[in-house]
């Protein structure tokens, strides 16, 4: 699939990955390609509005370039479900796992410049479904998930919103009501602090983070931070089309949600779909 015409990109100053000359670079990526392909507008979220696929289409803009992080990246694309048109995830925040899905571990330019060139695709890759919106990498579900408020400290650079926050997360998940798995019969009868639910090709992937000590909790608060949810003791608990959490206690479960914070239900289901706009990739994607 080759891009052609005018492009729309949308940047976010506060993503892991932003710089002030990015959008410069990205701009030269097209014109090295020699194929017309020009970025006419840059939006700066929050800034300026996340366009609308009335906006693109009364633009003439069939692609719209997406450098941010999956959170943003997630409330660009959701809010062009439907669209006729086709959205370009490009890795601008610090994980970027939309990214790493659709093109591997590749740089915004490099992805950009393949697009020019012809090298890419248009996919529907599954992803997460639930009742607060679509997951397009994931979701961590349990008390564990209150140490995304220390993280948000950690990139303002509040230290006593990093104290208070970090003795608050250790209360909160040393304490807490666990999560558990109802529907299927899967994982341990007392549950997990911290859930992690990953959309793949082939299901819905569950692994259930566990810690037995204050200093597990500390060294898992510590991945979420970095959103390596890979190291610590937890269970893989295999692949499922559906899966239903509920907490022990009965209380409303938190969620982050493409890593943004979400206040669930007293139980939630989450399954898979395609997702409702194209795609486009320049790897492989599962």
């Amino acid at each position: 699939m080759t891009i052609t015409g005018p492009l729309w990109l949308v940047v976010n100053t506060a993503s892991g990955s932003y710089s002030a000359d990015s959008a410069d670079r990205l701009q030269a990526c097209c014109g090295a390609a020699s194929t017309g392909v020009e970025i006419v507008r840059t939006i700066n979220f929050p800034d300026e509005e996340l366009p609308s696929a009335k906006d693109l289409d009364a633009a003439g803009v069939r692609v719209l370039a997406v450098f941010t992080g999956d959170g943003t990246l997630n409330a660009a694309i959701t809010r062009l479900e439907d669209w006729s048109g086709a959205v370009l995830p490009l890795p601008g925040g610090t994980m970027n796992l939309l990214s790493k899905r659709l093109h591997g571990d590749q740089d915004a330019e490099s992805i950009l410049t393949r697009l020019c060139q012809g090298k890419g695709r248009a996919v529907r890759p599954l992803v997460g479904t639930t009742s607060h919106g679509t997951a397009l990498v994931g979701l961590l579900a349990g008390p564990g998930t209150v140490w995304n408020v220390v993280r948000e400290a950690l990139r303002e650079s509040d230290v006593p919103g990093i104290v208070t926050g970090t003795a608050e997360a250790i209360a909160e998940t040393y304490e807490g009501p666990n999560v558990h798995i109802v529907e299927p019969d899967a994982g341990r009868e007392e549950g997990y602090p911290l859930i992690e639910i990953t959309p793949t090709g082939e299901g819905l992937r569950v692994k259930g983070y566990y810690a037995e000590s204050i200093a597990d909790f500390l060294s898992q608060g510590a991945a979420l931070l970095r959103r390596n949810f890979r190291e610590g003791p937890h269970d893989d608990l295999g692949l499922f089309r559906q899966i239903t959490l509920r907490q022990t206690d009965g209380s409303p479960i938190d969620l982050l949600l493409d890593g943004e914070p979400v206040e669930g239900g007293t139980q939630e289901v989450f399954g898979l779909a395609p997702s409702r706009v194209d795609l486009l990739a320049t790897g492989h994607d599962d």
